[in-house]
């Protein structure tokens, strides 16, 4: 390292950012420092040539709500939804059972035991690759849309009333969201239905869906979309607006220090149980319409009358109730722990991938109100 006068070292950078040129350096370089830039003339050094790099900016860093943030968000949906449906497969078959066929599965334990009695411990995971697919498209819809369309309605609202109305803006979001979202999933929606409830109908999708297309054409896909909507509308609205106000109560309340002086891990730990909670939320709103849901796509032909005639108005609400409860809070709970932290990361990815070294990662979700746009107006105001 040069050595320099202590006046020539306070007219430059600090000390640790200087660093004597390469071999390889331009000709073109060393003289425009020489001269100085735009007639600037060069600081005078008392001995060598001494040369300093400039500090490297975090350039990698996503912003909030451009392009590179959607697309993390939608990733992050893909990996939250499709990897935790996947994993409560087990659940997902006993209980879709369970609202077809009460009489023969009985309850959770011994819809286990029949389960595992007539097919094996394989036969827990039927139809695993459809509620793979469904849900991953599901998930990259439904989070993707839902901060676009927060954002999208808090622009709308302003900045004042997107704050005084932030309930009504994540309901609003989340049910623009879900619209788009169940029409990527109800093919798939349909055909692991079938497959989970009647035995020897197909293997799984390779041939389910081919299968279910001879039988009821691709229209037949779609045939229970409305009950989806009635299913997954409620559920989605509950699920995002129950969980932005249980996180901003927890931060408010729960936790003494801000959430933006909170560790990750905590933040993380904060998405999972406000995520838990409002599962539960979540699967009492929506049960009825996934009994629904169940009964329409296990019968060719069968109506909404047939399903109420046969379940009961009870039995549509409570059937198969305490275990959809014990299952949607923990995938809701998996779903947001996973999200965020996939947030968190996806920035520290999207920068080592431009060659930042500074971690600085997306904020997770919830603990504040939506953040609005700015407009010029607004600025120069």
């Amino acid at each position: 390292m040069a050595v320099v006068s202590e006046s020539s070292r306070k007219a430059l950078l600090p000390s640790f950012l200087y660093a004597a040129p390469a071999a390889s350096s331009s000709p073109s370089f060393a003289a425009a420092a020489a001269v100085g830039v735009r007639g600037v003339p060069a600081p005078s050094l008392a001995g060598p040539a001494v040369w300093a790099r400039s500090p490297r900016e975090p350039a990698g860093k996503i912003e909030m709500y451009s392009p590179a943030f959607y697309a993390a968000c939608t990733a992050g949906g893909i990996a939250s939804c499709g990897l935790t449906h996947m994993t409560v497969t087990p659940l997902d078959l006993v209980k879709c059972n369970m609202q077809i066929d009460p009489a023969k599965y009985k309850s959770i334990s011994s819809g286990f035991g029949v389960l595992l009695k007539e097919q094996g411990a394989r036969g827990f995971f039927r139809g695993w690759v459809p509620t793979l697919l469904g849900y991953s498209a599901q998930g990259a819809c439904k989070f993707g849309f839902y901060e676009f369309f927060k954002k999208y309605y808090s622009d709308i609202a302003g900045p004042e009333y997107a704050a005084k109305y932030k309930t009504l803006i994540y309901l609003a979001g989340s049910a623009s969201a879900e619209v788009i979202a169940d029409i990527a999933l109800c093919p798939m929606e349909a055909v692991k239905v079938r497959v989970q409830t009647q035995p020897g109908f197909a293997r799984g999708l390779s041939d389910g869906l081919a299968k279910f297309v001879k039988a009821e054409g691709y229209a037949g896909l779609y045939k229970g979309i409305v009950p989806l909507w009635g299913r997954q509308i409620p559920y989605t609205m509950m699920k995002f607006a129950s969980f932005e106000t249980v996180v901003e109560m927890i931060y408010k309340y729960a936790i003494p220090a801000p959430k933006s002086e909170c560790s990750k891990p905590l933040q993380l730990g904060v998405s999972f149980a406000g995520g838990y909670i409002a599962g539960v939320f979540c699967a009492i709103v929506s049960h009825p319409a996934d009994n629904l849901v169940s009964f329409l796509n296990n019968a060719k032909g069968a109506t909404v009358g047939d399903a109420v005639n046969k379940l009961g108005m009870w039995g549509l609400f409570t059937r198969g109730l305490p275990l959809r409860i014990m299952m949607i809070g923990t995938l809701t709970g998996a779903q947001w722990g996973l999200y965020d932290a996939f947030k968190v990361m996806a920035n520290y990815w999207w920068s080592c991938s431009n060659t930042s070294q500074v971690m600085v990662g997306l904020p997770t979700t919830g603990g504040v109100a939506p953040t609005p746009a700015i407009g010029e107006e607004q600025l120069k105001a």
